[in-house]
């Protein structure tokens, strides 16, 4: 990576320049106006900190348990789908640089690379998100190849029973398959980093769907599947259907609501996503951290709540566990840094947070992020 690299901005100013426009805004949007994707970053950047001085801060851990598994730091990477479209083979990368720095990867149920694919290439265990889907023979079938795959947790999204509209997706044509129109054939051509690390990888489709579904062989076949497929009849009663199902630790994502937050404890989760999908579904929903306190005192006591959308600083993830949450997730600051370089950039954007985390924990008079509280808080801001 030639570019000097500071910060995760950084890493998003690279990812912008070496990926086409279409991918590249797939990730760097949220849905209408874009205000709830604003408002997740504008929002913890309003908390202030409480500077401590005169406390020896010469020894500091990091290190914590997510759904019952230790890691270097409170952060996993989210799940994220068309990561392989931001570099060939890139939920591959992505889950290679989780594994070496102790972190968890969550790989998506729409991602390029499959379940197998990614097992074959790791020896530490992933998670797996699931999309509750009309078709729940495959939905079976997605869980038991999890299982298989050696996969410890089931991350469930809840907020994506219709899709939310993005602009800049429309406008581009991100479809399934892509609208290959001149403007975009000449964005990807202007790419040859991006065309090369394409052209060398295993996957340039849904690998977890195409030969796993009857009749869906390949892109086109499975753009009518797809659009067909997302459940707007989900309920609560399908979490308990899937708690039967799975027997690893289940984590349910995507919640707002301090009753929604309960509703999901009643139906098994074991972990609380507090998220609204990046700011990718409504507009005009609260931010993520503005959300996270009632959620906390609601469940806080039963079950891991995490924090997810808006996280882009080690700085936010300091907040998010001021405020209750035990972990968090992020996704736009690790796809910045796949886009970039590969997994030496996934790794680079770890690094960075981990090193932003362990500075202003020590600024703040803290050597343990399990002993940090809303104490370290000057101002809540939310």
């Amino acid at each position: 990576m030639s570019d000097p690299i500071a910060c995760i901005e950084d890493l998003r100013a690279v990812a912008e320049r070496r990926i086409p426009r279409m991918f590249y805004d797939y990730v760097d949007s949220g849905s209408y106006t874009e205000s709830t994707y604003r408002a997740n970053e504008a929002d913890l950047r309003q908390i202030r900190l409480r500077q401590r001085v005169g406390v020896d801060i010469g020894a500091r851990n990091l290190t914590t348990v997510m759904a019952g598994r230790q890691v270097a730091m409170p952060v996993a990477l989210a799940p994220t789908g068309l990561a392989g479209m931001m570099r060939g083979n890139g939920e591959i990368l992505a889950a290679r640089a989780a594994q070496r720095f102790n972190v968890p990867f969550t790989l998506s149920t729409m991602s390029i690379c499959s379940i197998e694919d990614v097992a074959q290439n790791v020896t530490a265990p992933f998670w797996f998100q699931l999309y509750v889907m009309r078709d729940r023979a495959f939905i079976e079938q997605l869980i038991q190849r999890a299982a298989a795959a050696g996969c410890t947790a089931l991350v469930v999204t809840m907020d994506l029973q219709v899709g939310g509209q993005r602009h800049k997706d429309v406008r581009n044509g991100l479809s399934t398959p892509p609208r290959m129109t001149p403007g975009n054939l000449l964005n990807m051509a202007a790419k040859p980093a991006w065309l090369c690390s394409m052209a060398r990888a295993k996957r340039r489709h849904f690998g977890n769907i195409v030969g796993h579904v009857k009749g869906v062989d390949d892109m086109s076949s499975l753009a009518s599947w797809v659009k067909d497929q997302f459940d707007p009849t989900m309920t609560w009663a399908d979490i308990e259907w899937i708690r039967k199902l799975w027997q690893g630790k289940l984590i349910v994502k995507g919640i707002l609501d301090p009753h929604d937050a309960r509703r999901a404890v009643e139906a098994g989760a074991d972990v609380i996503v507090v998220s609204n999908h990046g700011g990718r579904q409504l507009d005009g929903a609260v931010s993520s951290i503005q959300a996270l306190p009632a959620i906390v005192d609601a469940v806080g006591e039963r079950v891991e709540v995490w924090l997810d959308s808006g996280v882009r600083t080690g700085q936010d993830v300091l907040k998010a566990v001021a405020l209750g949450a035990r972990g968090t997730m992020i996704g736009r600051a690790f796809l910045y840094g796949l886009a970039a370089a590969g997994e030496a950039g996934v790794h680079k954007s770890l690094a960075i947070i981990a090193a932003e985390l362990d500075t202003t924990m020590a600024l703040c008079g803290c050597t343990d992020i399990a002993a940090v509280g809303p104490d370290i808080l000057a101002m809540r801001g939310v």
